[in-house]
């Protein structure tokens, strides 16, 4: 039989071999690439699947995946070129082609990542004016991709594409522009009511003018009239003073009636004799 120590050395051997097999025998699952280093150097890049690794010499150093990586790029505030202080952020759309350059090409590509785009996104929006900046965004991302992918590419990683997810005033200027939208919805509402009255005001004026007008043909045809019936009573009778009497007597009943319809009291005092009355105010007008 095997004594104690020979079964301790045997467990430490079995024990042994397992670790072995372990660092030798590594499965790399798909979407991956493992960087390994031998004695702290770059070695090579394993493959998605079943590799050997020479055991305490060899070691996997980093883990990179080869899927598409989304990363976000947090808000900065952008001055334009018109001096206004605008807020824009954005997504990059990126995959690691060389995990050997994207591990010891940078110390943090993804820190890095942020921080070129950070910085590029500052250099175009400060080129443009905030109308051109607002409303250039497809501009502003083939610009923002052009100036990038060049660094990108030699750490090893392929900018699939950079979308502009906002950009917009800051919230001083958004409050501004709101009091200014605002000054300016006003400024055409009182034209616009300016512009209302003024028509109204020429259109009463225009009314009064035409009913004066009317008016005065009006009295102009009445006298007319007038001069006819009264020139030929004139004619007929062969009497000059009986048409201005009659004139005169028309007037003054006119007068008495209008004096009769107001509202107000009063004591209408009216002479015996109409036509005594008519007569004498001709005598005195002579």
């Amino acid at each position: 039989m095997m004594d104690f120590g020979g079964l301790v050395i045997v467990l430490v051997a079995f024990l042994a071999v397992l670790v072995t097999l372990f660092q030798a025998v590594r499965m790399v699952p798909q979407g991956s690439k493992w960087v390994v280093e031998r004695l702290g150097k770059f070695h090579r890049a394993l493959s998605p699947g079943l590799n050997l690794l020479v055991p305490f010499i060899d070691r996997v150093a980093f883990k990179a995946t080869t899927k598409d990586i989304v990363l976000e790029i947090p808000s900065q505030e952008v001055i334009t070129k018109d001096n206004v202080v605008i807020v824009a952020n954005a997504v990059a759309y990126i995959n690691i082609l060389n995990p050997e350059k994207a591990v010891y090409g940078v110390e943090d590509y993804e820190l890095a990542i942020r921080t070129l785009v950070q910085t590029s996104l500052r250099s175009i929006v400060g080129e443009m004016t905030l109308d051109d900046a607002l409303s250039s965004r497809e501009q502003i991302k083939a610009k923002l991709k052009t100036q990038i992918s060049d660094d990108l590419a030699y750490w090893g990683i392929t900018l699939k594409t950079v979308e502009i997810q906002d950009i917009q005033p800051s919230g001083t200027m958004q409050q501004a522009m709101e009091e200014q939208a605002a000054a300016e919805r006003q400024r055409r509402a009182t034209v616009t009511r300016a512009d209302g009255e003024k028509t109204a005001a020429i259109l009463e004026a225009d009314g009064r003018l035409e009913a004066s007008r009317r008016d005065a043909e009006a009295k102009v045809v009445l006298a007319e009239a007038t001069k006819t019936a009264l020139s030929k009573v004139s004619d007929a009778i062969k009497d000059k003073e009986l048409p201005a009497m009659y004139l005169l007597g028309e007037k003054y009943v006119e007068a008495v009636s209008d004096i009769s319809q107001s509202s107000n009291s009063k004591i209408i005092v009216l002479p015996s004799d109409i036509p005594a009355a008519v007569r004498g105010i001709m005598n005195n007008s002579k």
